[in-house]
């Protein structure tokens, strides 16, 4: 049986291995079948769970624009990234090419599925390289039965790959410190930035690392021109984006209770584990003492952790950009502390493959306790929206020629994303299509055409947010305001289905004045789905 948790050879000038020690494994260090061993067994298992319910039968609204985005034209992705989601580009371009094979939702996960695969396999790296190979072990399983790492494993957007791509990077890091390539180290980090701009957060924790462990100016040189490459290839992307602000609009400055939640979104959200998890790494982080020049474990975990989202919440008390999903990556550094503190209490005398596996086995109390949290998140109503079940709904009741209309425009991502829902009905606001006038949604005709389109109609199938029908909600361009002010005038509803918060509703065109019941015709009923 390979040994995970075999002690390493003595360091040069005596210095003794730990789960804080130096960065790199001396000479006559694990051999490659452990360092292999702590690595793989990490990376199959997030695979494994990462695939469990991979298929949950729908995709939600930020899914749904991966998936219809991806299936354009390159032209067309081009175009619409000088209007919006430049900062997504790069990922969507990846899509295009992985949909091309088969456009299905289980495809369009299986990126974020291998990705985070790959981040538990080089977190268990990173632990092997900066400790030994029971850390990495103990650090990548920790990551892999990670609520957090789970759920963005099975979502159709970026944040996996990013995570996989810090990850690297970091590994990358620690690597070059030791005489590793500094150029390797800035490639990775520019291209991970260009799947997502806020990754540039991972140099100011670096710097922080370098600066725990005392590094010396070749060192920092180093790093430096790194850094500085980095940051001049993302420029023109954060130029663009910045012009693009208006998308995330609707964030609001984090609060304390936001970075509490963060908080135990990393180290566990069950209270027994985030408590013992929150011990073992203060334990990681108050032993984190080591040679001079070399970052220890918990030198290169506690600000991976704590610098991105740190800084984010604290930029976002003046311009509101923080949501948790921006600093998935820096996940990676707390399972790393965790595993580092519980080496520092493994006994000196304890055997190495019993020490191995009994941390093996806790990691495994771990996931039994938060199974069913992993269990929960496999149903779509965990997520915000299902709108393969409001395409269903459409598709009970929409006949041909029946007129739809979206409200807000942001609804119409259903009918982009299941179109046979809605094959012959009219969108009765659309004026240019979405792959065509470089938008997300379509481009919808102006207020006085849109009125003159809703006076010739009797009944329509309204697709809306249940708080704009409620009256929750302000309009806020002059098209939304015109479709809300029309309705409202000038129809009543008819019936509806709900499916979590969009409604499917018919309205009928009111009675002229003196005369009861509607003018339209009466509701067609349901009738079988076609798919």
């Amino acid at each position: 049986m390979v040994s995970l948790g075999s002690p390493p050879q003595p360091r040069p000038h005596g210095t003794q291995a730990s789960a804080t020690g130096s960065a790199a494994a001396p000479p006559g260090g694990p051999d490659r079948a452990r360092r292999a061993a702590a690595v793989c067994v990490p990376a199959l298992v997030m695979l494994a769970l990462g695939g469990w319910g991979l298929d949950r039968g729908g995709m939600w609204r930020d899914e749904a624009v991966t998936f219809q985005v991806a299936r354009r034209t390159v032209p067309q992705i081009w175009r619409l990234l000088h209007e919006v989601d430049a900062v997504h580009g790069l990922y969507y371009l990846l899509m295009h090419a992985v949909l091309s094979v088969h456009p299905g939702e289980v495809v369009l996960r299986l990126p974020s599925v291998c990705a985070a695969a790959a981040t538990a396999g080089l977190v268990a790296a990173l632990g092997t390289r900066l400790a030994r190979p029971r850390v990495g072990l103990w650090a990548g399983l920790l990551y892999a039965v990670s609520p957090m790492a789970g759920h963005y494993a099975q979502e159709g957007r970026s944040y996996a790959l990013v995570a996989a791509g810090a990850t690297a990077a970091t590994l990358l890091f620690a690597r070059a410190v030791r005489g590793g390539s500094w150029w390797a180290y800035g490639t990775v980090v520019a291209l991970t930035c260009w799947l997502h701009e806020f990754a540039v957060l991972l140099l100011p924790a670096h710097a922080v690392s370098l600066a725990l462990a005392r590094v010396g100016p070749p060192v920092w040189r180093g790093w430096g021109r790194a850094a500085a490459v980095a940051g001049l290839a993302l420029l023109p992307m954060a130029l663009v984006s910045e012009s693009q602000s208006a998308q995330v609009a609707w964030l609001r400055p984090p609060t304390r209770a936001t970075a509490q939640g963060l908080l135990r979104t990393f180290l566990g959200p069950a209270d027994a584990v985030f408590w013992v998890c929150l011990g073992l790494a203060l334990v990681a982080v108050l032993g984190s003492a080591g040679r001079r020049g070399m970052p220890t474990c918990a030198h290169v975990a506690a600000p991976l952790a704590v610098v991105p989202p740190a800084t984010l919440m604290l930029v976002s008390q003046l311009s509101p950009l923080y949501v948790d999903r921006y600093v998935l990556y820096a996940l990676s550094g707390a399972p790393l502390l965790v595993a580092a503190g519980a080496d520092r209490l493994v006994p000196t005398r304890a055997g190495a493959r019993v020490a191995a596996l009994a941390g093996a086995a806790a990691v495994l109390l771990v996931l039994i306790h938060q199974l069913p949290l992993l269990r929960a998140d496999r149903d779509p109503a965990r997520r915000p929206d299902d709108l393969a079940a409001v395409a269903r709904a459409a598709d009970r009741r929409l006949h041909p020629g029946d007129a739809v209309l979206f409200l807000p425009e942001q609804t119409r991502n259903t009918a982009l994303t299941y179109p046979a829902a809605f094959r012959g009905a009219r969108d009765v606001a659309l004026a240019e299509s979405a792959a065509v006038s470089g938008t997300l949604y379509g481009r919808e005709a102006g207020p006085p055409e849109l009125r003159r389109r809703m006076a010739r109609l009797e009944r329509v199938w309204v697709v809306a947010d249940r708080d704009v029908l409620a009256g929750r909600w302000r309009p806020g361009s002059p098209a939304e305001r015109t479709k809300s002010a029309v309705l409202a005038a000038e129809f009543t509803p008819a019936g509806e289905s709900v499916v979590g918060g969009v409604a499917v509703r018919l309205y009928v065109r009111r009675a002229p004045a003196g005369l009861s019941g509607p003018a339209g015709p009466p509701p067609a009923p349901p009738r079988p789905g076609r798919r």
